[in-house]
């Protein structure tokens, strides 16, 4: 015989019965998801806490520590406002002194010809250049009485005496007598006027002027047919711009010029009938 199972199946269960099966899983895991994320905040709240009241702990101050920190405060104070006083005075003392001096020195310009002032003149600065003092001193001669008199002539640099062998001898005629014999070998140079003073050769007469002319002896130097250089010292006449001139051999010879003098030269000065003769002589 055959035998049947007497147990009884198992009831089936309907689509509704599945849904709400699920529904509440869904909803027990909601609750514990909820609790989980509720603790989670609750434990961060209190570590957040016990963190504030760890940094608002304050320190303790005693009645001494204030008592000093208010005196620095008060000394600061102090002190910032004297620098503030001195510095305010300091700028008043400014203001007055600029009101004191007037314009400024960029406008001192345009005030002065407001004022009817002439500007300033601008500041001589120095000046190393040659002033021709030294060679002005060397060219005068003081005189007892003060005065100075300045010389109108200077030799030159190639001013000589003549050799001791060649005499030269200047013979003054008045008429057809010699009233006078000068040795012009004995110097380089004989000027010529009525300044006693400086003059080597004295002339009286008043148409001749105080520094009337020059005689010089001059070295010069030629060549000969050679091609040597022969130097010899020579006699010249230069007018030192006369009011009456210098003649030579009766012509009237040109100011502030050489002219070479030559054995038995006539020379005349100004209007005076004096003749005057060069005469050249070797030994």
């Amino acid at each position: 015989m055959e035998k049947h199972d007497t147990r009884s199946p198992p009831p089936r269960r309907s689509r509704h019965d599945d849904s709400d099966h699920e529904r509440s899983r869904e909803r027990r895991t909601s609750r514990r998801d909820e609790g989980a994320r509720t603790s989670e905040r609750r434990r961060e709240r209190e570590t957040f806490e016990d963190r504030g009241q760890g940094q608002a702990a304050t320190p303790t101050i005693s009645v001494a520590e204030v008592t000093e920190t208010s005196q620095a405060l008060t000394i600061s104070r102090r002190r910032t406002r004297d620098y503030d006083d001195d510095s305010k005075s300091k700028s008043d003392k400014d203001k007055q002194v600029v009101r004191r001096n007037g314009p400024l020195p960029s406008q001192s310009d345009s005030f002065a010809v407001t004022n009817g002032e002439e500007p300033p003149k601008p500041k001589e600065q120095p000046n190393f250049g040659t002033t021709g003092t030294l060679a002005a001193a060397s060219n005068s001669i003081a005189q007892a009485d003060g005065s100075t008199i300045v010389l109108k002539y200077h030799e030159p640099p190639e001013a000589r005496k003549p050799s001791p062998k060649d005499v030269w001898k200047l013979f003054v005629f008045k008429g057809a007598d010699i009233i006078d014999t000068i040795e012009l070998s004995h110097r380089s140079c004989w000027l010529v006027g009525r300044e006693l003073a400086v003059v080597d050769m004295i002339a009286e007469h008043p148409s001749i002027s105080k520094q009337h002319a020059v005689i010089q002896f001059r070295y010069q130097e030629k060549r000969n047919e050679y091609g040597d250089k022969i130097g010899k010292v020579k006699p010249y006449l230069l007018d030192l711009e006369s009011a009456n001139g210098t003649m030579l051999n009766s012509k009237k010879i040109p100011d502030s010029r050489f002219l070479e003098l030559k054995d038995k030269d006539l020379v005349q000065f100004g209007q005076s009938t004096r003749e005057y003769v060069l005469m050249f002589e070797r030994k």
